[in-house]
């Protein structure tokens, strides 16, 4: 991978979105306090579908406006990230659905660098669910979905192999999530590792500050309104200009 990086295209869901106060402390740890980090996540997020969860509802990431804003951003040394892939699954499409929407935004991440970074699924803590826990957890992240276990189980597994072939065929670098990340939750890593996580998945060893000012970061990153999005379905429009943070670096939210 480059050594320098001046602008992060994270795409993703939730661990994203719970990990994105240390995804922008590592990327400026480092690469500096003028990092940008373009993001396109949220809970429940799909690639290719608007996605609901509770009473707020997203454009999927393909239809977000962070497409619109790389067009007009000037070119810096760019290192994209596609994570959180399979909240599809849960929501009805198959595999193939979901490998053809990951794939497009790969395609359109190359438009803009060749520096790219794709994780797989936890697989492994995924096949330790019981029975019982996959309906919890089933009821609890999508309500909606009626897919068996083992049909969650064997579409996750296609959907696993279809990213190692679109990482090859895109020259992206394919992370495999650890299973130490995941205890009782098989798909949210872990608060006390994020900090590990991200730092191996970003592709940085560089230590990031953990101090209160972070933990303010948080919540300011945490309360940011995405460009697009619509609450009790009414369309909320917040336009993206860049927020430019305290410690450095600047968030545009999609």
């Amino acid at each position: 991978m480059p050594p320098d990086v001046g602008r992060i295209i994270a795409l993703g869901a939730s661990n994203l979105t719970r990990g994105f106060q240390t995804v922008v402390a590592t990327a400026r740890a480092a690469w500096g306090p003028g990092v940008e980090v373009l993001a396109a996540l949220g809970h429940g997020r799909s690639y290719g579908a608007p996605s609901r969860l509770v009473f707020r509802t997203l454009p999927g990431i393909l239809d977000s406006g962070l497409w619109r804003e790389l067009e007009s951003r000037p070119h810096v040394p760019t290192r994209g990230l596609v994570t959180d892939v399979g909240n599809d699954i849960l929501y009805g499409f198959s595999a193939e659905q979901t490998l053809a929407w990951v794939g497009e935004a790969l395609g359109r991440l190359r438009r803009v660098t060749r520096d790219l970074v794709v994780t797989d699924l936890p697989l492994a803590s995924i096949r330790r669910l019981s029975r019982p826990k996959f309906l919890v957890f089933r009821s609890i992240l999508v309500p909606s979905c009626r897919l068996s276990f083992a049909q969650v189980l064997e579409a996750a597994e296609c959907v696993n192999a279809g990213l190692t072939e679109l990482s090859a065929a895109h020259g992206a670098t394919f992370v495999r999530l650890d299973p130490a990340w995941y205890a009782f939750d098989p798909i949210h890593i872990r608060p006390s590792l994020w900090r590990p996580a991200w730092q191996q998945i970003l592709g940085s060893q560089a230590e990031a500050d953990g101090d209160g000012r972070s933990r303010l970061e948080g919540v300011r990153l945490c309360l940011m309104p995405p460009e697009r999005r619509w609450v009790f379905g009414l369309e909320r429009f917040t336009p993206q200009s860049g927020v430019a943070l305290p410690s450095g670096g600047r968030v545009w939210l999609n």
